[in-house]
């Protein structure tokens, strides 16, 4: 059984679009990428480190697969991530029958199916970078074990998020938080189970209570 780990920049307002630079992505008119270039420091780069020293392949929705295809083949080996990212396998949740030209790349076309297959298999970790998009269906589907998030001190308002409509209600378990000199939250989360509510209601609500019930159920 593979493993999904979703490592993700993230704002404090769930923002994940373009945060490595202007150009990277504008879909929506979105005028802020590099949002995380003057928080990075020496403990962000730390945690990146690990999280590709352990053997991977990358699973990945096709808009980022094109910004990574045409940057990291590029970057030249001498770079190790470049090195990494360009010998392991590439996964494109894509439906488009344009070539995939970043070598070892392979098209999943059907990607909740596709996705759900390869976890079954043996194998590295399916690592997810960026891909939004991709991201909402895999949690749609619950077929994401682990949430690696850098949380950044700063609100975009507008832009594409990591958690949208149709996301399974889930707790989850932190098991590793740091946060960096310029305020960048590093979070390691995985599944809790299901999420238990409770109530600091009083066991036996005022008759003003009992009517805001009756009101609020009658504009449901």
């Amino acid at each position: 059984m593979r493993k999904i780990v979703a490592a993700t920049f993230l704002s404090l307002d769930g923002v994940m679009q373009a945060p490595g630079g202007p150009e990277e992505d504008t879909a929506g008119s979105f005028c802020h990428g590099g949002w995380t270039f003057h928080y990075w420091g020496d403990a962000m780069g730390e945690l990146m480190g690990k999280l590709f020293d352990e053997p991977f392949d990358l699973l990945l929705g096709r808009r980022t697969y094109e910004i990574f295809a045409a940057h990291w083949p590029y970057a030249g080996d001498e770079d190790p991530i470049a090195k990494a990212f360009n010998a392991t396998t590439k996964y494109v949740a894509t439906s488009s029958d344009a070539p995939l030209t970043w070598r070892n790349s392979v098209a999943l076309p059907d990607v909740a199916a596709d996705v759900a297959r390869l976890k079954k298999q043996d194998g590295p970790k399916l690592l997810i970078q960026g891909s939004s998009v991709l991201i909402q269906t895999l949690l749609r589907h619950d077929l994401i074990d682990e949430l690696d998030l850098l949380v950044f001190p700063l609100v975009l308002g507008k832009g594409k998020r990591m958690f949208g409509e149709g996301t399974i209600p889930v707790a989850l378990k932190l098991v590793d938080s740091k946060a960096s000199s310029t305020g960048v939250v590093m979070s390691r989360y995985r599944r809790g189970g299901e999420i238990r509510t409770g109530s600091f209601a009083q066991a036996q609500p005022s008759e003003a209570e009992i009517a805001r019930r009756e009101r609020m159920a009658a504009k449901a």
